[in-house]
């Protein structure tokens, strides 16, 4: 059994909490729409390699790419709109799986 507090810097903890902190509430708020019929499901697998978290919502799913930049002076003082360049600076790797069930996001955080 591979423990993640042995094979994770500790340093990159509170990144990590951050980036599925962000993965579940956008689940919850723009995927799910606050619907509490609908649920979130969060699964985690490690090898030695990387910690990868799945965050599923059931909401119809986004486009990425149509998501503003969290960095351009326009959108610097808005009170959201910054989940997912942090999960993308948290996480090695930010991936989506979009389905007609739901969107999965995916974190993988390599490991040393």
């Amino acid at each position: 059994m591979i423990s993640v507090e042995s094979e994770l810097d500790s340093g990159k903890i509170p990144g990590v909490l951050l980036a599925v902190t962000e993965a579940t509430t956008n689940a919850l708020i723009h995927g799910n729409l606050r619907d509490v019929s609908k649920k979130v499901f969060i699964c985690a697998d490690i090898s030695k390699e990387s910690l990868i978290i799945k965050v599923k919502d059931q909401g119809r799913g986004f486009n990425p790419d149509t998501i503003p930049d969290p960095t351009k002076p326009e959108n610097l003082l808005k009170d959201s709109g910054r989940g997912l360049y942090l999960m993308r600076y948290h996480a090695n790797e930010l991936k989506y799986n979009i389905t007609p069930e739901g969107t999965e996001t995916i974190l993988v955080i390599s490991l040393p």
